[in-house]
């Protein structure tokens, strides 16, 4: 697992750990803008910060590590520079591993790029924009809902919104996903059909990811083929589910 250490100001590294030499960390959910947009491995390994800290994703690196530092946390997960994307192994290993990186973390913020909280606590208006963001329709979120034993959610300027579990009502309502099944993490008595309604609605860039991002819900693990087709993909999943 490749971490993120910040020195406190303006520089980030990457550190690359195995088994039990992984130290805490915390863990960014998030949706992706433009690619590049968003600072990658590549950026992080060989180039200055000073060509990727103009980047717009570069501010969630920012969020990250100033709240990781509040937490006491030295290191933090992103998924956009954490993965070197163009092997093809450290991504199939990424993707199997994705639900326990996030099951794992010390610390899980969602931040929300789309949404801004106009007073000092949310609003009747505040709840309708916030049911809108994106974060709520795409496919990765899913399981990084699911996984972490608390999730916190911040607005776009970092302003803290609540906690899976303090939110767990309305996030049910928004989600569909039963208040039990948000705060116990336990769906082993949840049927298939009902699982994947939660992820009915939601998109993936790669229509194959719909049924890779839900390998870690169902607790299997899956080669990935990309270019295999969203039926092939959801057919293969089936049939490890089975």
């Amino acid at each position: 697992m490749r971490l993120i250490h910040s020195d406190g100001y303006s520089g980030f590294s990457l550190s690359l750990f195995h088994g039990r030499q992984i130290p805490p960390y915390a863990i960014l959910s998030h949706t992706w803008g433009a690619d590049d947009d968003e600072v990658s491995f590549e950026d992080l390994s060989q180039y200055s910060g000073l060509h990727w800290a103009e980047k717009p994703g570069y501010k969630k690196l920012q969020f990250c590590a100033r709240r990781a530092a509040a937490h006491g946390l030295q290191y933090f997960w992103v998924d956009t520079c954490c993965i070197n994307k163009s092997s093809g192994p450290e991504l199939s290993e990424a993707i199997n591993s994705m639900y326990r990186w996030y099951q794992g973390a010390a610390r899980c913020y969602v931040y929300l790029s789309d949404f801004e909280m106009r007073g000092s606590n949310l609003g009747s208006k505040d709840w309708k924009r916030l049911r809108n963001s994106r974060w709520f329709t795409r496919g990765w979120t899913l399981q990084e809902l699911l996984a972490p034993q608390s999730a916190d959610f911040y607005d776009a300027t970092g302003k803290h919104l609540g906690d899976k579990n303090t939110l767990s009502r309305w996030l049910s309502d928004t989600t569909g996903i039963p208040v039990a099944v948000l705060r116990d993490r336990n769906w082993r008595h949840n049927s298939v059909e009902e699982i994947l309604s939660w992820a009915q609605h939601r998109q993936t860039k790669r229509e194959e990811d719909g049924a890779y991002s839900l390998l870690g819900i169902f607790d299997i693990s899956m080669s990935l083929i990309y270019g295999e087709g969203r039926d092939k993909a959801y057919r293969r999943l089936f049939k490890k589910i089975e």
